[in-house]
C-alpha cells in the first residue's frame, strides 16, 4: 500500500483537524475529515481507512471535563468498531484533546495494569499551574515500542492545554507502564539535564514522571499532549527568523512514521 487512507474525526469544538490533515498529506497519506456524527451513523466507515486520528481542540467545549463527552460517545457507540480497527494492525493517534479522548474512552490503556471501567490505569487532569499552558517544550522520546515515534530521540513542539497533567492510578501502575515501554514521550528540562524531573515550565502541566505521551501495549495506539501538526514547516518554529529550526519541523516525523508503517 503506497498511500494509506487517514480518517480524521472532528467534533464541535475541534480546531486542529485541518492542520492534522495537512500533516498527514505532507507525509504521503490520503486524509479525509469527517464529523463524528457521520461515523456514528455508519460505524463501518472506519473499515475503509488504515489510520485514525483524533485531533486537538476543545471537543464539545470541554464541558464536564476535557474530551469526556466525545470519549463517552466512543465508549458506548464506537468501541466495537475501534476494537476491530486495532485488531487489524491499524494505527490510532490522539493529539492533545484527542489524547484526552483516547485515554478517557479506555481505548488507549484498556489492557494496562490495574485498569478497569471504574478505576482506569491513568488519566489526564487539570494542569498543576491552575492555568492554560501555551508554550513550546522540549521532549525526549522512546520509540522502541511506539510506531509513531520510531527512530525519534527528541523533539521541540508546542503545547496548548488546560488539562494535560498525566496521573497514574498509583505508583505501581506508573512503574508497570514504564517497565512495559508505554511511557513513550516525556518533557525534558531546557538545561539539557540527563536525569531528574523537568521543572515548570519545562514540564508545563506537572505530569507524573514528566509524561507527555503514552502508547498501548501494541505500540500502534498513541496519545500525546504536544502538537506535532503545528510544527511541520520550518517557518512554524517560533524563532525561525533568527535561523533556528530545521527545514522540516520535528512534528512531521510523527506522521511520516505512521504513513511509512503501511509502506
Amino acid at each position: 500500500m503506497s498511500q494509506p487512507r487517514v480518517l480524521i474525526i472532528r467534533a464541535p469544538g475541534t480546531n486542529c483537524d485541518v492542520e492534522a490533515a495537512f500533516a498527514f498529506s505532507r507525509a504521503g497519506g490520503v486524509p479525509e475529515t469527517l464529523h463524528i456524527n457521520r461515523v456514528l451513523e455508519n460505524t463501518r466507515l472506519v473499515d475503509e481507512f488504515e489510520i485514525l486520528c483524533f485531533p486537538g481542540g476543545f471537543s464539545y467545549g470541554d464541558d464536564i471535563a476535557a474530551g469526556r463527552i466525545q470519549a463517552n460517545q466512543i465508549r458506548f457507540h464506537l468501541a466495537d468498531a475501534l476494537q476491530k480497527f486495532k485488531a487489524a494492525d491499524k494505527l490510532i493517534l490522539g493529539i492533545c484533546n484527542g489524547f484526552q479522548v483516547l485515554i478517557k474512552s479506555g481505548i488507549l490503556l484498556e489492557n494496562a495494569p490495574a485498569a478497569s471501567a471504574s478505576a482506569p490505569a491513568a488519566t489526564l487532569v487539570g494542569n498543576a499551574s491552575g492555568r492554560f499552558e501555551d508554550r513550546w517544550v522540549r521532549l525526549k522520546a522512546d520509540g522502541a515500542k511506539c510506531v509513531f515515534l520510531a527512530g525519534i530521540d527528541a523533539m521541540y513542539l508546542p503545547v496548548a492545554h488546560a488539562e494535560g497533567k498525566f496521573v497514574a492510578r498509583d505508583r505501581p501502575t506508573l512503574d508497570a507502564l514504564a517497565a512495559a515501554g508505554q511511557l513513550v514521550l516525556r518533557y525534558a528540562a531546557a538545561t539539557g539535564l540527563a536525569s531528574g524531573p523537568a521543572p515548570y515550565p519545562d514540564n508545563p502541566n506537572g505530569s507524573l514522571a514528566d509524561v507527555a505521551g503514552v502508547c498501548d501495549a501494541t505500540g500502534r495506539v498513541c496519545g500525546l499532549m504536544p502538537h506535532p501538526e503545528r510544527y511541520i514547516e520550518r517557518t512554524q518554529h517560533p524563532r525561525w527568523t533568527r535561523g533556528e529550526g530545521a527545514e522540516e519541523g520535528d512534528g512531521l516525523r510523527v506522521f511520516r512514521n505512521a504513513v511509512g508503517y503501511f509502506q
